[in-house]
């Protein structure tokens, strides 16, 4: 399996609605590392590593997100897989 580097803007309602929770027990179970947060704009923001297939599946968790949030749009790119991260987590401004 090739690993990359996912990187994901969603938008919608998605702050407040146990999103940034969902995808750090998401991540988890698919072994992804990287990190969740909120953006000032309202977004929520993921960096990810992993499993290319395992990124994939998050990306179509973030689709839809928990469910009590509405996803309007995502916006996504790929990139090369750097081992930047050992875990993955919420992260704080």
């Amino acid at each position: 399996m090739a690993k990359a580097r996912l990187h994901v803007e969603v938008y919608g309602i998605v702050q407040g609605v146990f999103f940034r929770s969902g995808a750090e027990q998401k991540a988890f179970s698919l072994s992804i590392t990287g990190w969740v947060r909120n953006r000032r704009d309202g977004s929520v923001e993921i960096l990810a590593e992993g499993e290319r297939e395992a990124l994939e599946a998050l990306l179509d968790w973030c689709r839809k997100g928990p469910p009590t949030a509405r996803v309007d749009r995502i916006e996504h790119s790929w990139d090369d897989f750097k081992g930047e991260f050992s875990s993955f987590s919420v992260a704080y401004r």
